[in-house]
């Protein structure tokens, strides 16, 4: 992992913070954005958005989409052509594959959001585009995070935005129109802090985001907190979190106590019992639907990203992270957590974990046997991690 100082990043929770701050830089944009996304949906904040990008688009800023063609499958085709009239150049990542068709390269996905405007600020986290709250059921935002980047590590991050475009209009034949030359990041110090960006491929980046999980959390002392949406982790990280709480360290998982996918939503609760056996404290996020992938570690090192701790996000998709090893960084996303914790979670103690009723932990292990069965079937053999 390449850390770099020098850099400034600013914590963004939830759309509520991510959505204005992306709009703004859109609309000072001079020179170009970039824009990557999961899911691009056509609702209110889609819209927002679409219109920031056109209005761009228009000033003859070169504007880049690229969406993910199963996340975006629903993507009104009016919208589209709005854009597209406007001069935004869109592309499909691996265009939807219909559902009954069995292929492992289906799973394959773009899960990374990243956006990077005028090669001289980016955005990173794990925050889609969509209305990220349910006003009308009177469930708060999503909880989710991403960070604003400026700095050098801007050299690191562009490239990859670039790269991507590249290799994506040159495999679906759409290059016809070039590109611009590529901008020269504005890598100067605009801080003091020191970070890293790293991603997940299937090239040479496979385990690049979990190695920097395993290495911090291996290394830690104190306190490893951990949020994260779809937790399913391989032996390594189970490992690793287990011989951490051995040695005294105090971890704590904040996890989804909404279920949105059933299948992992279960799968994953057949782990609790080892974990809580070992120490580690589980907390449930109930008051909206936990999205998070960040963490914590020794109030020194953080995370901020794409990146699920499952097989989809460590085996399949395309992710992206920043780490930030910034005890002031750390110490503002953990009083976060910590907040959150305090006023929308729920802690599972081992005694009444273990007195649940047998329906429901037969239901629990064959959902692991499942999630099992698929991983191997879709991470072509490298699942015996998660094992």
């Amino acid at each position: 992992m390449d850390s770099v100082d020098g850099n400034r990043i600013t914590l963004l929770q939830s759309g509520v913070e991510y959505f204005p701050a992306l709009i703004e830089a859109f609309d000072c944009a001079g020179r170009e954005i970039h824009l990557e996304t999961y899911i691009f949906e056509s609702d209110g904040t889609g819209r927002a958005i679409a219109n920031a990008l056109a209005r761009a688009a228009r000033r003859n800023v070169p504007t880049y989409l690229m969406v993910d063609g199963f996340g975006a499958k629903d993507l009104d085709p009016a919208l589209v052509a709005e854009m597209q009239s406007a001069g935004v150049h869109l592309l499909v990542y691996r265009p939807h594959i219909s559902p009954w068709t069995f292929q492992r390269s289906r799973l394959r996905r773009l899960h990374r959001k990243l956006a990077v405007v005028d090669a001289r600020v980016a955005f990173v986290g794990g925050i889609n585009v969509l209305d990220d709250q349910e006003p009308a059921q009177g469930i708060p935002p999503r909880f989710d995070y991403a960070v604003r980047v400026e700095g050098p590590l801007l050299r690191d991050i562009y490239p990859a935005v670039k790269r991507l475009w590249r290799l994506v209009a040159a495999t679906q034949f759409k290059a016809r129109r070039p590109e611009r030359r590529p901008l020269v990041p504005d890598a100067a110090p605009k801080g003091r802090q020191r970070a890293a960006f790293l991603i997940r491929d299937n090239l040479r980046h496979r385990r690049e985001i979990e190695e920097a999980y395993l290495d911090a959390i291996r290394r830690s002392r104190s306190e490893v907190l951990i949020a994260n949406a779809y937790f399913f982790p391989g032996v390594s990280f189970r490992r690793a979190l287990t011989d951490a709480a051995a040695r005294g360290v105090r971890v704590k998982l904040l996890l989804q106590g909404r279920a949105e996918y059933v299948l992992f939503y279960y799968a994953s609760r057949a782990l609790y019992g080892t974990f809580l056996d070992a120490g580690i404290e589980i907390h449930e996020y109930h008051r909206s639907f936990l999205h998070a992938k960040v963490a914590v570690i020794d109030q020194r090192w953080a995370t901020v990203g794409s990146s699920n701790i499952d097989p989809f996000s460590l085996l399949l998709a395309r992710e992206a992270n920043v780490v930030i090893e910034d005890r002031e960084f750390s110490r503002q996303l953990r009083e976060s957590l910590v907040r959150e914790m305090e006023r929308g979670a729920t802690q599972l103690h081992r005694q009444r974990w273990a007195q649940q009723p047998l329906p429901l932990r037969v239901a629990t292990w064959m959902s692991y046997g499942l999630a099992r069965f698929l991983t191997g079937v879709f991470a072509y053999g490298r699942s015996k991690e998660f094992a």
